[in-house]
Formats: C-alpha cells, sequence, structure tokens
C-alpha cells in the first residue's frame, strides 16, 4: 500500500482495510490492539440501534480484551453470547428480508470477538449492509469507515513523534476523559493543550480540531497523549 492509497477516497472501505492487512502495522502489539478497537468502534457508531445489552457487553468486552483487560477466555464466552441473540442458522443478509439489519449487526458484534485482531477488523466491513445499514448508504457508510481507519491508524505512513514535554497534566487529563468517557468532544481542547504545551506539529493539532473527524478509543492522537502501547 502507498501513502497515496491511503489518503485517498475509497469506493469500497474493505479495500482499506484489505491494504492495512499488507503493512507491517497490523503485526505489531500496537497495531492488533488498533484492530481490534476499529472493530470495536465500527459497533459503536451504531452504539443506539444496539438495544439488546448483551451486544453491548459484547463490544465492550473485546475493548477491555484490546487493552488487556479480559481474558481470550472471556472474549470467545462474548461471542456466544451474542451470537445467541439470533436465532440458530438466521444469517440471510438480503435486501428482502426484514431481519437483515439485525442479522448484519450481530454479524458486526460478534466480529469483534473474533481472535486474531485483522479477522475482527476485516469481518465488521465484510457484510452487504455497511453499518448495518444504520449510518446512511453505501457511498456514506464507506467513507466513513475510513475515516474511523484514519482516525485509529492516522497516517502509517508520516508517524508522528511526541515530544514529552507535550505530555502535561491538562493535555494528559483530557486525553484520559476522552477515552474512558468514549466521549471526545474536548478534542479542540486538547489541541489547545499541547499547543500551549510547545506543539506545532500539524498532523496533530488539524486531527484534533477538524470538526468533521470521527473519534473513537484507539485514536491515535489520543493514544500518543497517554502513551498507549
Amino acid at each position: 500500500m502507498s501513502e497515496a492509497n491511503w489518503l485517498k477516497e475509497h469506493p469500497h472501505a474493505q479495500e482499506l482495510v484489505w491494504q492495512l492487512g499488507g503493512t507491517s502495522v497490523t503485526r505489531t502489539k500496537i497495531g492488533r490492539r488498533k484492530l481490534r478497537l476499529f472493530a470495536c468502534g465500527c459497533c459503536r457508531l451504531i452504539w443506539p440501534q444496539l438495544d439488546d445489552s448483551r451486544l453491548r457487553d459484547t463490544v465492550e468486552v473485546a475493548e477491555r480484551f484490546a487493552d488487556g483487560q479480559a481474558t481470550a477466555t472471556e472474549l470467545s464466552a462474548a461471542g456466544s453470547v451474542a451470537q445467541a441473540t439470533i436465532p440458530r442458522n438466521a444469517h440471510d443478509f438480503s435486501d428482502d428480508d426484514p431481519n437483515a439489519q439485525i442479522h448484519a449487526a450481530v454479524a458486526m458484534v460478534v466480529s469483534t470477538t473474533l481472535v486474531k485482531p485483522y479477522s475482527a477488523a476485516f469481518g465488521v466491513t465484510a457484510y452487504p449492509m455497511a453499518f448495518a445499514g444504520h449510518r446512511g448508504g453505501q457511498k456514506e457508510a464507506d467513507t466513513l469507515i475510513c475515516a474511523l481507519l484514519r482516525d485509529i491508524f492516522g497516517n502509517p505512513f508520516r508517524p508522528v513523534k511526541v515530544n514529552k514535554r507535550w505530555h502535561t497534566g491538562t493535555a494528559v487529563s483530557l486525553a484520559r476523559g476522552m477515552y474512558e468517557s468514549r466521549d471526545f468532544s474536548a478534542m479542540p481542547i486538547l489541541a489547545d493543550a499541547l499547543q500551549d504545551a510547545g506543539c506545532d506539529n500539524d498532523d496533530i493539532l488539524t486531527h484534533c480540531r477538524d470538526p468533521k473527524q470521527v473519534h473513537v478509543r484507539g485514536c491515535w492522537a489520543v493514544d500518543l497523549v497517554l502513551d498507549k502501547k
């Protein structure tokens, strides 16, 4: 994958996930964590539609597993619980199936629990109804998935090096609060705190201040401030 391919608009978001799988990024500990958080992030973007608490609980277990706070046994069990929320062998995603949306949503949630992080990331984009049809048409959904990938992985071709001076109490507190609450509305304030600490990197400041950018757990800018490994 080239930098141009990473940054361009893709008609099919799964192509970008596939290209990312061919890079060394996905074979690192940090990359594996981010792949699973991407899968969870996709589910977070349809959170209101996951009205069965078992589905939400499964995503939360997958998030904890990504951060080393849940075991593989817990992850597998959570996947089985999520799968059991739909009738056995009911996996039809056809347009004329009245249950297609819920089947796709459950399949996304189950994907977050797959053993291999890349399979989890690829899996959430593998269904005919992107975001289970809850985030607009295919084009809009693909654009959103690509934005989510870039929020988590940044630009792999231009990694940002953090100056330890940027890790002020204010910046770290803001980043930690957003990470734990999953409310990223304070991103522009984080940019101000980083700039006050001497940060002059356009990539990180622009990312934090972009009003159109979606943010989820695993956001590369927040991870840098929190020194996530």
